[in-house]
């Protein structure tokens, strides 16, 4: 009878321990397919595996689609495309840049450099954005900033001249870093979606320096030697993107542990340039999201997005100016004043747009004026408006002016009518 009990206990315990480990499998099954980002489904009906994106239309800088946008995290190697234009303002391609021995000693991705070796910035500049050498970063930081520290400075100075508020480089190839801000609070090295496009917009279009960021960006193979001709290298472009899709135009990969692979990149096709950034666009062994994610949204701004010309004529009744001097030069009747709008001469105002967006026009004027007028002042303006954001705004300004008929101006009259 005992031998049998102890037989039973044996099978519950069994049983127990088998639903204990199924429990224990499907956990960890659901941990990993939340690690790994699933497709997330968002108002537009878009699945995405990134945890923040950002689609941006590059002519206007409008964001187009968002997702946590404005939420800021690190963005690893996609930080050498504000390394490079800043390069490219600063430096010149002959200059020689010699390595030091921080430097050398960054790890890979990186070109193998030697500490005391020299090499072209333009060289550097090939390595930085087709291989995402992390040595070839600092070796550049260092020579154009006088130190990663001096270069850091210089990349949070344009990126807030840009209007990216979100972003605090510490490093120029992106890899994880913490710092002080200038407030004395601890920053990590990081950007938002929405920045990052911001700052892939200036690098394609907005630059003096943007034809060369494209040429480089764009470059399949690059081959060069150190500056003394003693070794040499060559680069092969890992943008994938370039070959995905018609029209691309540029873009930058990026990973680390804590940024996951991340990735900014451009495309141009009828007459539209569109941007994507992703951060947190998966972990390994998933490098194929970020791709998913760009072409899905690529595919969404040329398939819905259209450019129309929203402007609308606007004409104005004379305006009345009070204690002014009417048209006639006698101190009867009212004054008046004529009004234009300053800066239409085109009458075209074309906005990248969906099918089911209304662009708002409001005028804002006052009733009347108080003289003396000034031609060519400012008195109102014509705004308008997308989703209650402002979009464009053109000023309403005095087309004449208007005297104020105040005593000198009245004691002229009399004499006037004295001396006839």
């Amino acid at each position: 009878m005992k031998k049998v009990e102890r037989k039973y206990k044996r099978f519950v315990y069994l049983v127990i321990a088998a639903l204990y480990l199924t429990a224990a499998v499907l956990a960890c099954g659901s941990h990993a397919l939340a690690k790994e980002g699933n497709e997330e489904e968002n108002s537009t009906n878009i699945k995405l595996y990134a945890r923040s994106a950002v689609l941006m239309d590059a002519d206007s800088g409008r964001v187009l689609f968002g997702k946590n946008e404005d939420e800021a995290m690190p963005m690893a190697s996609t930080t050498k495309i504000m390394t490079c234009i800043i390069a490219l303002e600063n430096g010149n391609p002959e200059d020689i840049v010699t390595v030091s021995g921080y430097a050398a000693a960054q790890p890979k991705v990186h070109l193998g450099m030697r500490a005391e070796q020299h090499f072209r910035l333009e060289d550097l500049l090939y390595s930085l954005m087709l291989e995402s050498h992390n040595d070839s970063a600092v070796a550049i930081a260092e020579y154009i900033g006088g130190s990663v520290e001096g270069f850091a400075g210089i990349m949070n100075k344009k990126a807030r001249d840009i209007g990216c508020e979100n972003t605090f480089f510490i490093t120029p190839n992106g890899l994880d870093a913490t710092s002080m801000d200038e407030a004395g609070e601890a920053k990590v090295h990081s950007t938002t979606a929405s920045d990052l496009a911001r700052i892939m917009k200036y690098c394609i279009g907005e630059s003096e320096m943007s034809e060369e960021f494209l040429r480089i960006t764009r470059t399949q193979s690059y081959s060069f030697s150190d500056a003394e001709g003693k070794r040499s290298y060559s680069c092969t472009n890992h943008n994938a993107f370039l070959s995905m899709m018609d029209g691309a135009l540029s873009g930058k990969t990026g990973f680390t542990n804590n940024a996951g692979y991340c990735y900014v990149g451009a495309l141009k096709k009828d007459n539209k340039t569109f941007i994507v950034a992703l951060l947190a666009c998966g972990w390994p062994n998933n490098k194929s999201y970020k791709w998913s994610d760009t072409k899905k949204l690529m595919a969404y701004g040329l398939e819905n997005y259209e450019y129309r010309n929203v402007y609308e004529p606007v004409t104005f009744a004379p305006l009345w100016v009070e204690g002014g001097v009417p048209e006639n030069g006698k101190p009867y009747g009212k004054a008046y004043t004529e009004l234009e709008i300053k800066g239409d001469d085109t009458k075209e105002l074309n906005l990248l747009l969906r099918a089911d967006e209304e662009v708002e026009v409001k005028r804002t004027l006052p009733e009347e004026l108080k003289a003396p007028v000034a031609e060519g002042i400012r008195v109102g303006e014509v705004s308008y408006y997308l989703s209650e954001e402002l979009i464009k705004e053109y000023p309403i300004v005095v087309k004449s002016g208007v005297l104020s008929m105040d005593f000198p101006w009245i004691l002229r009259y009399i004499l006037t009518l004295y001396a006839i």
